[in-house]
């Protein structure tokens, strides 16, 4: 687990270093990233049904349901959490924002496989389906304020290559289409596996855009961490298995809620104009300090 964390952390750090000196940054990471989320993300998820074993479909309910149950409490917690955490109501919206949603993208997909094996993408996609419509109304909600005109749902998004991956993907699985041809497989797995250096490599970079202040943080931003990295993974991990879901969809699903904070708080900050300083702050400190609290958590609560 420590070796996994610290190869993921190391290609943070190149990215760092790459943005810092020049080989990274600007509109190459924006391309990039694009390139990441429509290109090589739904390759990564498609492939996952398609080379070894086939994911076992029984579980394409059970996850669906608890992301639904995870979502409501986290979303009941990213309401009523930042009015005690900062009286400052132009941050607390960005601060609710910040305790919902984990960077599963870019940061989930690869811990997932790295911890689960390649397969297990596919389990944290279907997760992915509920993060992200919530991520586009509740999120946004949050983001621009809930009397906001400008909070409806773009359905666009229920169509983006990442969605339509992972209908396509469960899809694979409900009927257990084992025999995708080499000639398909190979090319979506070869393009998958950009996937996970990629994201480190602009995570890093993104970093290196940031001041020193900014990165440091205040109280605010470490209370927020706290809460995003432990605090909330830990009870919803307790409160699944009381409901009597499997510790093995219970474990996915707390890995999942344990990324850090998601690059999609910044990206709405930015659309709708508002403060970035937080989100950005927030961002920057859980995906550091996430390189310490995924190992414990999977040490300490994973059976």
């Amino acid at each position: 687990m420590i070796v996994v964390m610290l190869t993921l952390f190391a290609l943070v750090v190149v990215g760092f270093i790459a943005g810092k000196t020049g080989y990274l940054g600007g509109d190459f990471d924006r391309q990039l990233s694009r390139l990441v989320i429509n290109i090589t993300c739904p390759a990564l998820i498609l492939s996952s049904a398609m080379t070894g074993e086939l994911p076992d479909r029984r579980y394409i309910l059970p996850l669906l349901l608890i992301s639904l149950l995870t979502y409501l409490l986290l979303s009941i917690a990213g309401f009523l959490l930042p009015r005690y955490i900062t009286s400052n109501q132009n941050h607390q919206g960005p601060i609710g924002f910040a305790l919902i949603f984990g960077n599963v993208g870019f940061m989930g997909y690869p811990v997932v496989a790295s911890i689960f094996g390649h397969e297990a993408v596919f389990y944290a996609a279907v997760l992915n389906v509920v993060n992200t419509f919530a991520v586009f109304t509740i999120g946004t909600m949050l983001i621009t304020g809930a009397s906001s005109d400008r909070t409806r749902f773009e359905k666009k998004v229920l169509y983006s290559t990442p969605m339509l991956a992972a209908y396509l993907t469960m899809g694979i699985v409900a009927l257990q289409i084992d025999h995708i041809p080499e000639a398909i497989s190979q090319p979506l797995t070869m393009l998958g596996n950009i996937t996970v250096p990629a994201a480190l490599l602009i995570i890093g970079s993104s970093m290196s855009q940031l001041s020193l202040r900014t990165m440091l943080g205040n109280g605010t931003v470490y209370v927020t961490t706290l809460l995003r990295l432990a605090v909330l993974p830990v009870a919803v991990h307790f409160i699944m298995l009381q409901l009597g879901f499997s510790p093995f969809v219970v474990n996915i699903n707390t890995l999942v809620i344990a990324m850090p904070v998601a690059t999609y708080g910044t990206i709405l900050c930015l659309k709708y104009e508002k403060d970035t300083t937080v989100i950005t702050a927030v961002t920057f400190v859980t995906t550091l300090i996430s390189m310490i609290t995924i190992p414990l958590l999977v040490t300490l609560l994973f059976k």
